[in-house]
């Protein structure tokens, strides 16, 4: 089969993004990804009513596990995000059907590998993140039972993604509430109405994680048009495939490289001791806080950004930078503002040594202005994503690394953890930077003439 060659729109296809718009994407897509930490701690009070320490390590770095696992493989939201955006705004649902179902068909197939390869992990990894035999063996059971779901996990990427990208944020929400509020009422039943303790959590989780997947096929595939149902052509087309898997690789390496530079923070920390690494964990709560509600405007610009794409209309893609900014840079300022006044209580209620107190409580204020470092990288994430200028994203991931790593050997050794804090800004701000000078060129280039 010969590859197709890349679409190009021979009209374009004008919509208005207002604040409404922005709003109506942002809002549902935010209170989407503040129920996973109810999740977890919901999960965390279950197994602690257990009185058994042992079995609280376990969950901990059981889920800890999987979080890095499928965290790192998370870029099928993001990917099928752009790519469903765009077809949507070329009105393309043959091209947008075949989007859900090659990315249906990547996720069943990386589900398949997680199965395959549960076996190696099981063995190696409990080991490398403890000695305890007791928690080992808590983490072995735990993953054991988690991993049967994978396929299910990595098809509720896909699914999101795709309706995110169609511009159904609601319906979006309607199925994280329902694979979170699932999982939140299993875990209760099994794991401590029928005191199946840490076992009945993982159960828990997979079994929301099959029925999320089920309901959420079962409601995209009643929505597609039977007349524009793609060829077999249309999903083995060699320049899609290889557009998606692209996107995914680049994504992969982005995610990878931030979440590396997360570890350093945590190593180079740790070099002040224990006392102070501890009031760094208590502080990176308020940068994660303030990253779920930036991740809602990125959504925003994801689909937006993507839809201007595909409909071939520059000014509501310069529109869609413009609002999403406004947005995104406001949120992050009240986010500043309210951990500055309230951060001190925050601190408390995470932790009761005075010790560790009194460290996070010195540093606050460079947690408290991560949000608003990172704003515009969190927003320029999202158009860079939904433009599927995936390439670029990751270049200038690789340049902020290289500039973080520069950072940290000049800073800390002049001001230890302040300068470790600023480091951790400054990485924020130039990813932010360095992705918005980009704008301009690749705009010149993803937008042709109207015929």
């Amino acid at each position: 089969m010969e590859p197709a060659s890349r679409p190009q729109p021979a009209v374009s296809r004008p919509f208005e993004v207002t604040h409404g718009l922005v709003l109506s994407i942002a809002v549902p897509m935010t209170l989407g990804f503040l129920t996973t930490p109810l999740l977890g701690l919901t999960d965390t009070a279950v197994v602690g009513r257990l009185g058994q320490a042992e079995a609280l390590a376990g969950l901990a770095i059981g889920a800890i596990l999987f979080d890095l696992i499928y965290g790192s493989l998370s870029f099928f939201r993001t990917a099928t995000t752009g790519l469903a955006a765009q077809a949507f705004g070329r009105a393309d649902e043959r091209e947008l059907q075949a989007v859900f179902w090659r990315a249906t068909l990547s996720a069943l197939s990386l589900g398949a590998l997680m199965l395959a390869l549960a076996p190696v992990i099981l063995w190696a990894a409990p080991d490398l993140m403890t000695d305890d035999r007791s928690v080992q063996a808590v983490v072995r059971d735990y993953f054991a039972i988690r991993v049967i779901s994978s396929p299910a996990t990595f098809l509720n990427y896909a699914i999101l993604g795709f309706v995110f990208g169609r511009g159904q944020p609601k319906f979006g929400l309607a199925l994280q509430i329902l694979l979170n509020g699932t999982n939140i009422l299993l875990s209760i039943i099994l794991g401590l109405w029928l005191g199946w303790g840490v076992a009945g959590v993982a159960w828990g989780t997979a079994a929301a994680e099959v029925l999320a997947a089920a309901v959420g096929l079962a409601l995209v595939i009643r929505r597609f048009s039977p007349g524009s149902r793609p060829t077999k052509a249309d999903l083995l087309d060699r320049y899609k495939l290889k557009q998606l898997f692209q996107l995914n690789a680049d994504i992969l390496i982005r995610s990878l490289v931030l979440n590396g530079a997360f570890a350093l923070l945590t190593k180079v920390g740790s070099s002040f001791g224990a006392v102070t690494l501890a009031a760094n964990a208590v502080l990176m709560n308020i940068f994660m806080l303030s990253s779920f509600f930036l991740d809602g405007l990125a959504g925003a610009a994801e689909q937006l950004s993507g839809r201007a794409v595909g409909a071939n209309y520059r000014p509501s893609f310069r529109r869609a930078i413009k609002l999403t900014a406004v947005w995104s840079f406001a949120m992050a300022g009240v986010l500043a503002a309210f951990f500055l006044l309230f951060g001190q209580p925050i601190i408390q209620l995470l932790t009761t040594s005075p010790e560790v107190r009194e460290i996070a409580i010195a540093y606050l204020p460079w947690a408290a202005m991560t949000g608003l470092a990172g704003a515009l990288a969190f927003q320029m994430d999202g158009v860079f994503i939904g433009a599927t200028w995936s390439r670029e994203m990751r270049n200038m991931m690789l340049m902020s690394f290289a500039a973080y790593c520069l950072a940290l050997l000049t800073l800390v050794p002049a001001y230890a953890n302040h300068g470790l804090w600023a480091a951790l800004n400054l990485f924020l701000l130039m990813r932010g930077v360095f992705l918005a000078a980009m704008v301009p060129r690749k705009t010149a280039q993803s937008f042709i003439a109207a015929q």
